[in-house]
């Protein structure tokens, strides 16, 4: 569904659940202290981004770190009240514009997590395959369920007649990044392969070169990553641990509570979505949307 229609439908129901009072209420047990709201974005645009942080604040909340959630976790603290923690996955070149700036000038930490090959190429795989979608190769979606060799593989082939202009952040920006007090570093795999799709040898040196070739461009420690895709396994959960990795975030919607907080290797987070209406989005930061949703698909089965 195209991203114009699923809107128009979208739209009514996200305007609904805000005049039902539905995004108020999640609000309110945040600022209570029953959950801390994780939201990922990725690659949002200046307007998305800022409103989003307006919006919080104006309702009160507040804004954590990873570094805080650690401290919170490792010493059973209390759960802050309206605390939101804030992540970004890839790196995209326009994250310095719509993201760090808007993160500098309202003092709000944020954490991007960067794959390491696409700093030093300028490109993520999945570019070639949405540009070569109508030459005849396998779609994004498809390539995501099949192995990390055949996947690479088809890559190769599509590599030499497809041309991109950079959209990954330049080595000298994700540098000037890591300056700022309010931005994190963390690793998001070096090629940002299915890991789950990978063999043992590919999947820890994944994560094992994205943490060491950030270490050495930033000159300090990364401790946190996040899964591409969302997808791991309790192979991956291993690795990371095994690489002093402190903390990892996956895809999936839920709050961050007392009961699953301790799954340091499983932190959840609710996805905003790029190019939904706003409203949509507050349903989505607030936490109500996918279960929103989720009932209405298993009521129409």
């Amino acid at each position: 569904m195209k991203k114009n229609l699923r809107n128009v439908v979208a739209f009514p129901l996200a305007k609904l659940l805000i005049k039902l009072g539905f995004v108020k209420r999640a609000l309110k047990k945040a600022k209570e202290g029953n959950f801390i709201l994780s939201v990922y974005f990725h690659n949002p645009s200046k307007v998305e981004f800022e409103k989003t942080i307006v919006w919080l604040k104006s309702e009160g909340m507040t804004f954590i770190s990873p570094e805080q959630l650690e401290e919170i976790i490792d010493n059973n603290l209390e759960l802050p009240k309206g605390a939101v923690l804030l992540t970004v996955d890839d790196g995209w070149q326009s994250n310095e514009e719509n993201i760090v700036e808007i993160a500098n000038r309202y003092q709000v930490p944020v954490t991007i997590f960067f794959s390491t090959e696409a700093i030093e190429e300028g490109t993520y795989w999945w570019s070639y395959f949405l540009k070569a979608d109508r030459k005849g190769y396998p779609s994004v979606q498809q390539l995501k369920k099949v192995s990390n060799n055949e996947r690479m593989a088809t890559l190769e082939k599509i590599k030499g007649s497809v041309t991109l202009e950079r959209e990954a952040m330049t080595l000298d920006q994700l540098r000037n990044t890591s300056l700022s007090k309010f931005v994190t570093i963390g690793a998001h795999t070096h090629t940002h392969p299915i890991l789950t799709n990978c063999d043992d040898e590919k999947a820890f040196e994944e994560l094992r070169l994205s943490k060491e070739k950030l270490e050495n461009w930033i000159g300090r420690e990364v401790k946190y990553f996040a899964y591409p895709n969302g997808n791991y396994g309790v192979r991956e959960v291993y690795m990371l641990e095994t690489l002093g990795f402190k903390m990892a975030f996956a895809n999936n919607p839920a709050y961050l509570n007392k009961q699953n907080m301790y799954k340091k290797m499983e932190i959840p987070r609710f996805g905003f979505l790029e190019g939904a209406t706003f409203e949509e989005n507050m349903c989505r930061i607030a936490g109500i949307w996918h279960s929103t949703t989720n009932k209405m698909k298993k009521r129409s089965k």
